[in-house]
């Protein structure tokens, strides 16, 4: 690969200013990652709409599944890309990718072409992701790197929360292809400022892709996002599909760790876990993937059914949450630039998280949109400070060469986080709801529900009142049990982050000589023109 140790190092500790060229290559990587993360919820309000022109209910499921798990499965490959090829051309690829999976997805004639379409997009988000985080980490030095992905993470939030919002004005307005196509123009913008501005080495790589490895790799995600997604509402979880799925992804991920230890160019190279705050940072960020996205599913649905909330504000029900999610994000990074210092973050979020999801499982029929407001921001201000820690401190926990990999590695534990967190919660959620109808309505709640556990508003007003407040006592029992669960599987996040050590970032003074996890003398980074 190309040696940069001769190349200046942007924003590095020497008093200067950073050049206004960084701070349009950081405003094109937030478009880019805002595109990644606004699609799924744009299209979730927008699919009502969809599904009536298109037709093919019974296929709407795969409308987000083929996005999540070509966005999975690409994730560890498009990280490995970057590092052997070089980044810049690695993540103007995946724009590309994804606008085109964009425009496909909005000519979409059928369902099936819908289906197909929104996989090609998934390809290409998987890049976007990896690539801002692995652009973030060459351009910017470690120790100011916390205050760059602190707003990182303050996007994602402002995406979950002004998706919703944008997907219903968009669709009333304008038509729900519009939904696909808003990424166009956004999308045209990165793009641009990205190839004009940003100017990284070029890596020229003679090793070859490990195509078996990748292969494993796709297989063994894919079937593990599909047991997920499948296991209690497709197929039972003792069903033979499922079990089969789970053989074929437990055989395919043997068989990628152990290829990988004989690979000459391993696509998740295995001795980066060796490093215990990567292993660590890998545990907590599935378990934050897991509460965020359960967290994301619930609460509106809660507020909803038992508060009477309208789902058009489906977006504004989360604001206590994001909101406290974006400001801790954003404190959380800043303090960190200023004083080096990080293992508070993890562990302070992790107990905020354990206390939040506990105080959530409390809800029942009469909590208050206040109390339940504050229930959430103590969810959210524990996120906050676990979001982007979480890529920080793997990043600097490995080689300049690795950071690709660290960020795709990172990135591809939370999206699988998120995948076992909306699974399982969702089918104990779904099951203690059917169970607590049929305590309380008797045949008419087993009638209920037994398509679904969750009503929309239009279903729940067609109810007779007793199956209706039956209905509102089921979704409260329901949410107690997601919730509770989420607060003993946080419990693990906590323990994780009391054995991080605080390994100095760069810029922050000397390395700790007694520090096994540190990783070797990183080049200084990159330049942006």
């Amino acid at each position: 690969m190309a040696d940069t140790t001769d190349t200046p190092a942007v924003g590095a500790d020497t008093g200067g200013k950073r050049p206004k060229s960084v701070r349009v290559v950081l405003l094109a990587l937030m478009i880019a990652m805002m595109l990644a993360m606004l699609d799924n919820m744009i299209i979730g309000t927008a699919m009502p709409t969809i599904v009536g022109e298109l037709g093919g209910l019974e296929h709407l499921a795969w409308v987000v599944t083929a996005y999540t798990l070509a966005t999975a499965a690409s994730t560890p490959l498009w990280g490995k890309l970057g590092d052997m090829y070089g980044r810049k051309g690695t993540f103007m690829t995946s724009i590309v990718i994804f606008l085109i999976g964009s425009a496909l997805s909005g000519m979409a004639q059928n369902m099936g072409e819908l289906i197909g379409f929104r996989a090609i997009q998934g390809l290409g988000a998987g890049g976007l992701m990896v690539g801002v985080m692995a652009i973030i980490g060459d351009l910017i030095p470690p120790r100011e790197r916390g205050k760059y992905q602190g707003m990182m993470a303050g996007v994602m939030a402002l995406a979950m929360i002004g998706g919703p919002l944008v997907g219903g004005t968009i669709t009333d307005n304008w038509g729900w292809r519009w939904a696909f196509y808003i990424n166009l123009p956004l999308g045209v913008v990165a793009l641009v400022a990205v190839s004009v501005v940003l100017h990284l080495p070029k890596k020229r790589s003679e090793a070859r892709i490990d195509y078996l490895g990748a292969a494993l790799l796709t297989v063994g995600i894919t079937a593990i996002v599909l047991v997920t997604t499948w296991g209690g509402t497709e197929y039972a979880w003792s069903s033979t599909r499922i079990m089969e799925l789970i053989g074929i992804g437990v055989a395919a991920l043997v068989g990628f760790v152990f290829w990988q230890t004989k690979a000459a160019e391993p696509v998740l190279p295995l001795h980066i876990f060796r490093s215990r705050n990567f292993t660590l940072m890998s545990v907590i960020g599935f378990i934050t993937g897991f509460v965020m996205f359960g967290a994301t599913l619930f609460l509106p649905f809660y507020q909803q059914a038992v508060q009477g909330a309208s789902a058009t504000n489906s977006g504004l029900l989360l604001l206590p949450m994001l909101g406290a999610m974006l400001v801790t994000s954003m404190v959380a990074g800043r303090v960190t630039t200023n004083t080096g210092k990080y293992k508070v973050f993890p562990v302070v979020g992790s107990v905020l998280m354990v206390v939040g999801l506990y105080l959530l499982s409390t809800m029942d029929t009469g909590t208050s949109r206040l109390t339940s407001g504050v229930f959430m921001a103590v969810v959210g201000f524990g996120m906050g400070c676990l979001m982007q820690i979480t890529m920080l401190v793997a990043q600097n926990s490995v080689e300049m060469k690795d950071m690709g990999v660290a960020s795709s590695s990172t990135t591809l534990f939370r999206t699988l986080g998120s995948s076992f967190g909306v699974a399982i919660m969702g089918a104990l959620f779904n099951h203690r709801v059917q169970d607590v109808m049929a305590e309380r309505a008797g045949a008419l709640g087993s009638k209920v529900t037994e398509q679904s556990a969750q009503l929309d508003q239009a279903g729940l007003a067609k109810l007779p009142e007793a199956a209706r407040e039956a209905y509102q006592h089921a979704v409260s029992s329901g949410t107690h049990s997601a919730f509770l669960l989420g607060a003993v599987v946080a419990v693990v996040a906590l323990a994780a982050a009391v054995f991080v050590k605080e390994v100095p970032l760069k810029g922050a003074g000397p390395k700790a000589k007694d520090e096994p996890d540190a990783p070797a003398a990183q080049p200084p980074v990159a330049e942006a023109v």
